[in-house]
Order: C-alpha cells, then sequence, then structure tokens
C-alpha cells in the first residue's frame, strides 16, 4: 500500500491510498491534481471517502465521477453535491478487494455531521487515521456548527487510539499551529523539537504529515486540555473562574481564532 498526499489549493491535502493498481481518494476539492496522480501512476479510481461537505473537501468529487465510476462514501447526516452511500460511527467497510479494512468515526464539531475513516488492517505498517478538519497536527479545527463539548469528545476519541496510528490531516496548517501551541506550552521540549523539524520540512517545501496520535498527545494543546500547565495557562489568558475540560477547550479555540 502506499500513501501520499495531493495537493490541492493553497494548503489542501487529498490524500490518495493505493494498492499499485487501485485508488481511495479523501476529500478531493479538486479533480485535476486528483486525475493528474492518478493518471501518473496508472491508477484506477475506486473510491472517494467524504469526511464533511465543506466545498475544499468535495468540490471534485462530481468531475471525478464523470471521468470514471467509483464508489462515493460520505457522512450520513450532511448534505452532499452527488449521491453517496451514508455513513456513521461504528460503520465498516471493505475497500480496494477487501485488502482495507474501515471503520467509520462521528467526530462532530467542525460541522455537525463531520466524520472519520480509521484504516485499521492491509498492507500498512500502521492505522491511517483520516481526520478531515477534525484534527490538524498541533490544533483542531474551527467550531462552525458543533459545541466545544461535542469537539472535545471527538478529539478525545482520537486521541484513544493506538500511537502509532499516522494522522492524515486536510490541511498543512502545522507551523501556524505549533506557533500557537508554543504560546500556550511554552515549556513543552517535545513541541519546541518538533517545531524545528517542521520548519524544516517547510523549508524544503515537503508536507508535515502525517503526523501520529502519539505525537499530537505531547504536542497538541487541544489533546492536553487536562494537563495543569496547559489549563493553568489557558486560564489566565482567558479569566477563567473554572478549569473543566470544556472551559479550557472553548477558551484555548477562541484564543486560537484571534491569535497571530
Amino acid at each position: 500500500m502506499t500513501l501520499h498526499p495531493v495537493q490541492a489549493f493553497d494548503d489542501n491535502y487529498i490524500w490518495v491510498l493505493d494498492d499499485g493498481h487501485r485508488a481511495v481518494v479523501v476529500d478531493p476539492g479538486d479533480a485535476r491534481p486528483v486525475a493528474e496522480y492518478l493518471s501518473a501512476r496508472s491508477l484506477v479510481l475506486d473510491t472517494i471517502l467524504v469526511t464533511h461537505y465543506h466545498g475544499d473537501h468535495v468540490g471534485g468529487v462530481a468531475e471525478l465521477l464523470r471521468q470514471t465510476p467509483a464508489r462515493v462514501i460520505g457522512p450520513a447526516t450532511e448534505k452532499l453535491p452527488v449521491p453517496v452511500e451514508r455513513m456513521r460511527g461504528d460503520d465498516t467497510l471493505n475497500l480496494l478487494n477487501d485488502n482495507v479494512h474501515v471503520r467509520v468515526l462521528d467526530v462532530p464539531g467542525h460541522t455537525a455531521g463531520h466524520v472519520a475513516y480509521l484504516v485499521e488492517s492491509g498492507s500498512l505498517r500502521a492505522p491511517i487515521l483520516f481526520c478531515g478538519d477534525t484534527l490538524f497536527s498541533g490544533g483542531c479545527g474551527r467550531l462552525f456548527e458543533g459545541t466545544a463539548a461535542q469537539m472535545l469528545t471527538s478529539l478525545d476519541q482520537l486521541a484513544a487510539l493506538a500511537p502509532e496510528t499516522l494522522v492524515c490531516a486536510a490541511h498543512e496548517y502545522t507551523l501556524s499551529n505549533l506557533k500557537f501551541a508554543l504560546a500556550v506550552d511554552p515549556a513543552n521540549t517535545a513541541l519546541a523539537a518538533h517545531q524545528a523539524i517542521c520548519q524544516q520540512l517547510r523549508a524544503k517545501a515537503q508536507p508535515t504529515l502525517p503526523s501520529t496520535i502519539g505525537l499530537e498527545r505531547q504536542i497538541n494543546p487541544f489533546l492536553r486540555v487536562r494537563e495543569p500547565a496547559v489549563a493553568e495557562r489557558v486560564a489566565r489568558h482567558a479569566d477563567l473562574p473554572e478549569q473543566t475540560a470544556v472551559e479550557v477547550f472553548a477558551a484555548m479555540r477562541e484564543w486560537k481564532n484571534v491569535f497571530r
């Protein structure tokens, strides 16, 4: 199996998983770079996975279906531009001639019906998480439709996955996220070391993804809201009278929204 991020727009990654013959494509917001990638490698588009309805994730689906028939999988409750097989949390499916087993996770917060896809088997060195805009390296998605409590529950669910799980987020937001993370968690040596690595990667125009769940547990402040140092710093910044996990998370997300 080969896993590759196809770049689109300014900072999107459209993930492609293939077995050398057939390919699964995740969140194709733009058809052109996907079609070029598949053609260059003589891959047949087998399945499209959609995590949520935003245009930069679904804008290329209809065009790809005009070029080649493919199975389209999407969240159960969101309005999508083409007919899809509707999936919700704990549903499972097999892809690429049944060699890839996928479990669907409900992860509301960024949108009300957002899902993630966990690839748990196949010829893979580690499980793969296609998490859309729920989890980013060093950060998380904005709360456009869901609540802080929903997003924290979704992130807790992802943080509980095996530490070796590859985190395939949909955007190259890592450096800006790590800049904020260091403002929240300045004494975190693992975070500072990872920032240096990511700066070197981006200087060479290389992706900082995939990350891993184990790494994100160490560096991502949105997965660390219960760490005393993180909670206390957010509470001071937001003048929180209490420090419940949801309150810390909500205040941290608001801080990130205006951070420069």
